[in-house]
Order: C-alpha cells, then structure tokens, then sequence
C-alpha cells in the first residue's frame, strides 16, 4: 500500500501528559510516573483525549461523534460497548491529533523500510528497542529508555501495546484499497500492535497483532499520537 505523508509520536503518550487533560486513571501500579506510558485506558478514552488535546493547541480536531466535535458534548466516556461511540466520524483531513492506522503503524514501526527485515521495531535484538516479560521485571518502564528505530521512534516494541484506529479485520489486507488503508468499517475488537510488557519475546515482532474490545481497560494497552503531514 501507499501512504499519505503522517506525523507520529517520537514516545507513546506519557501519564503526565494524559492525565494532564483527562484526570487521574485508578491503579496504575504497573510503573508509575509521569514519564511513563499511559495505560488502563479505553480506545474509547483516546478519542475524548485526541480532540481535547487538538482544541487545546488549536488544531481541527479529527473526531466526531453525535454531530459534534467538542468531547464535552460526548457524555461521559463509555465504560461498555457503545453504538454511538462505536460509530465515530474521523476526519482524515484534520489537522488535529488521531491514532494511526495500522498501516501508518506498521510504517513507522519498520523504519520506512523492509531493508534490512528486522523481527523488531529497529533490531533482532529485541532488549535493545523494547521491554518485554523477559527484560521488564513485571512493570512498564519511562519512555525512551531503549534504542529508537530507524525514523527515531522510540518503544515500538515492548512497553506498552499502542491501540490503533482501525477494527480488527483478519484477511482485510489481501483485498485492502491500495492507497492509506484505514481498516474495515465495522468490527467487534480494534487492533493493538507493538507487543507489551507482559507478553514473551516473540509476541513483540512487529509482525504480530492483538485486539480488544473499544471500552477495554488493561495494564498493558496505550497509545501514541498521530497527525496529517502537510507540504511546506
């Protein structure tokens, strides 16, 4: 596939950061710290924060949801599967933040390239880019501690697995659309990818795909920004 130009997070979204705009989450006892990744958060809880965070530095915000782009008009942030959450507008010409689709993901996780094929997001070492069951000692660990990809992004592997827009679809990309791919349009589980901390070294290839239900909470899911790249 073919790509349209994107920016994506150098670190994923730190607890700092998070919370700054969405308030304390419960039980972060998996690292805590504000240069830690943001975890125990919902798909459902990045579309308020994605927008939040685009109104806070003036950017189009990309998602709508009952007609309105202000997340203050959403209603509390479902804790369920809900349709009218389920059916979110992205706007792909926004200027705002979103999450990456998994294309974008698979990408940037690459290094923008095939050569050389790394198991990895930057290596075949996998304790040099990321931590996992087999380096974390049973927590997350800050941001940016491990080696960075070829593109200079950091924890692509390890850490925390990175929600994604896209609903899950286990054969969409054999008859995918060629150009910027942004995943089936309906589903029961959107699409987590880059492994975690919690799961064995070779459940963080870049390769290797899980999925969760929107209002999913878990010690080991979080995210990294995206955004629309404009010419000069």
């Amino acid at each position: 596939v073919s790509l349209n130009g994107f920016f994506i997070g150098k670190y994923e979204v730190t607890q700092a950061e998070y919370i700054f705009l969405m308030g304390n989450v419960s039980d972060l006892s998996n690292g805590n710290g504000p240069n830690h990744p943001i975890y125990k958060v919902s798909w459902y809880s990045m579309l308020k924060y994605c927008n939040l965070r685009s109104l806070l530095e003036n950017l189009q915000p990309v998602y709508t949801i009952n007609g309105s782009t202000n997340p203050l008009a959403w209603g509390i942030v479902p804790t369920t599967d809900n349709a009218t959450w389920n059916a979110v507008i992205c706007n792909w010409e926004a200027d705002g933040y979103r999450l990456p689709t998994e294309a974008e993901w698979e990408y940037a996780a690459r290094g923008a390239t095939n050569d050389p094929d790394y198991l990895f997001s930057g290596s075949d070492d996998a304790g040099e880019v990321g931590w996992y069951q087999g380096n974390a000692y049973s927590t997350t660990h800050p941001v940016g501690q491990k080696l960075p990809n070829g593109l200079g992004i950091y924890d692509m592997t390890g850490n925390i697995m990175e929600w994604l827009w896209d609903w899950m679809g286990s054969d969409y990309y054999s008859n995918s659309p060629i150009d910027s791919p942004t995943g089936p349009e309906t589903g029961l589980y959107h699409v987590g990818r880059g492994g975690n901390w919690t799961l064995p070294l070779m459940s963080n290839r870049m390769s290797y795909r899980s999925c969760a239900a929107a209002q999913y909470r878990h010690n080991n899911y979080g995210f990294r920004l995206c955004r629309k790249a404009y010419a000069e």
